[in-house]
């Protein structure tokens, strides 16, 4: 997988990133939905998160296959608070299911925390959806629990789910 961080978000970038969303999205990614969802659902969403990289606020880093489309992504994003600005949350962070179990999600977090040390920055912050084993993935990574919201996320009635706060220190 070749990176590249703050790619020209062309239309076929876009449309590349919302169709990674929605795959990632129904194979049951916690990437903002629950459930299946369709490129419609998940277009306004990411047409969101690209105004933010588009304005230079936030950093979008793209994996790209060996056919040069899309694969993975994350955005560093930016608390967009004067006092938080030495440090960012990783926002959107996936790969796509056909890729996943080869150990590219690890490049791309390796590839992000470079960056980030690359920007000076103190630390990366990440949110997890509890319930789903992802402490398991990231915590290897050097990413540790600071917090939990219990019951943060309802992901259906009766299905609350906790928010876990997971960090990595880069200084």
């Amino acid at each position: 997988m070749r990176f590249e961080l703050d790619p020209e978000l062309t239309d076929v970038v876009r449309e590349q990133i919302i169709t990674l969303w929605t795959d990632a999205s129904n194979a049951g990614g916690s990437i903002g939905f629950v459930g299946q969802v369709t490129r419609d659902d998940v277009a306004p969403v990411a047409r969101a998160a690209f105004d933010g990289i588009a304005a230079g606020i936030d950093r979008l880093l793209v994996g790209y296959d060996e056919d040069g489309v899309v694969a993975a992504m994350l955005i560093l994003v930016s608390q967009r608070f004067a006092l938080s600005e030495h440090w960012r949350t990783l926002g959107r962070v996936m790969v796509h299911p056909r890729r996943q179990g080869r150990g590219e999600g690890a490049a791309l977090m390796r590839e992000g925390e470079r960056i980030g040390r690359e920007m000076g920055l103190a630390g990366l912050h990440i949110t997890v959806r509890g319930g789903m084993g992802l402490e398991r993935f990231y915590g290897p990574l050097g990413y540790r629990e600071v917090g939990r919201l219990p019951g943060a996320l309802r992901v259906a009635p009766g299905d609350d789910r906790d928010e876990v706060l997971m960090w990595l220190d880069l200084s």
